[in-house]
């Protein structure tokens, strides 16, 4: 079992922060969702949290509440090109976003700003979909 945090961040005019994955490593390679990863151990969620936003994104958490969470078994792509078959409970954060630019690890390829209207214009992995059809943001 793969426990992940996934930040959801949305800015001041109500857009929520996309990424699209690299296209040779994940769980949903080459589409669009949210970022995250795993808790690694002796990490509280809270730190696992901060660290994968920073590793991902390059900016820091400003601040973070629950939101909900989800559970799936996938199948990851490695970057050496081997597929894993792994559970996964996701636990998803409604997130700030500390100032600056973004600078992304080699687990995004890129990033949007989307408002809820324009959600259905993008390529979205299965369970993104899911989770804003849960929120309310997409059908």
């Amino acid at each position: 079992m793969r426990l992940v945090v996934v930040p959801v961040v949305r800015d001041e005019p109500g857009r929520v922060l996309l990424c699209r994955m690299s296209s040779d490593r994940g769980v949903f390679p080459g589409q669009w969702g949210l970022p995250g990863g795993g808790v690694e151990p002796g990490e509280t969620l809270d730190q696992a949290l901060r660290r994968e936003t920073l590793e991902e994104l390059g900016v820091e958490l400003e601040d973070a509440r629950p939101l909900l969470f989800r559970d799936a078994t996938l199948d990851k792509l490695l970057p050496n090109g081997s597929h894993q078959r792994l559970y996964m409970v996701f636990l998803l954060y409604e997130c700030r976003l500390r100032p600056g630019a973004f600078a992304l690890n080699a687990e995004l390829s890129a990033t949007a700003w989307a408002r809820l209207d324009e959600l259905a214009g993008f390529d979205l992995n299965p369970l993104t979909r899911e989770t804003f059809r849960l929120l309310g943001w997409h059908s």
